[in-house]
């Protein structure tokens, strides 16, 4: 082919990182415990009762899985309660906390963002893709700004053909 036909890819030969979050996202099941299971009438903890039925989960149902631990029913229930149940899964789940599935994954993806190297972006045009397939939470690209800020030359948000400039150093 000659070159004046060559089809050339711009993007690539500017030197612009594609970045895309859903990249970062953990893989791994994520399961809910509600401690509305675990109360009498689902509305008061005996302890007693309580220590039973924590003792009878089965461990292996939370095997490499993510784990958030919440309270759906309108009871008081004591740290203590969140502190058993963390105790019988932690050797066994990737990760525990505590509140909803978006509570979850805004942890995971604070770990993740916390704990990537981003040194290839280093002096680099950075545009981070606009468009997923998985949810992302918010809080990750306010997290990903404040983490490659100061080491990228510029970062743009969107698509190659339709982005917004964010920033220049």
């Amino acid at each position: 082919m000659s070159e004046e036909f060559e089809i050339k890819n711009k993007v690539a030969a500017s030197g612009l990182i594609n970045f895309d979050l859903t990249d970062l996202v953990p893989k791994g099941a994520r399961k809910g415990i509600d401690l509305k299971d675990f109360l009498f009438m689902e509305m008061v903890l005996k302890e007693k009762d309580f220590r039973e039925k924590v003792a009878a989960i089965n461990v292996e149902d939370y095997r490499d899985s993510y784990v958030y631990v919440y309270n759906s029913a309108d009871a008081i229930v004591p740290l203590w309660a969140y502190f058993l149940i963390t105790a019988k899964l932690t050797d066994v789940t990737r990760k525990i906390v505590y509140g909803n599935s978006e509570n979850l994954e805004i942890i995971l993806m604070h770990d993740a963002i916390t704990n990537h190297d981003f040194s290839e972006m280093n002096g680099k045009r950075v545009l981070v893709k606009g468009c997923s397939d998985k949810l992302i939470p918010e809080n990750a690209y306010v997290e990903l700004v404040e983490k490659i800020q100061p080491i990228v030359k510029s970062l743009m948000f969107g698509e190659a053909c339709s982005n917004v400039p964010i920033l220049k150093n």
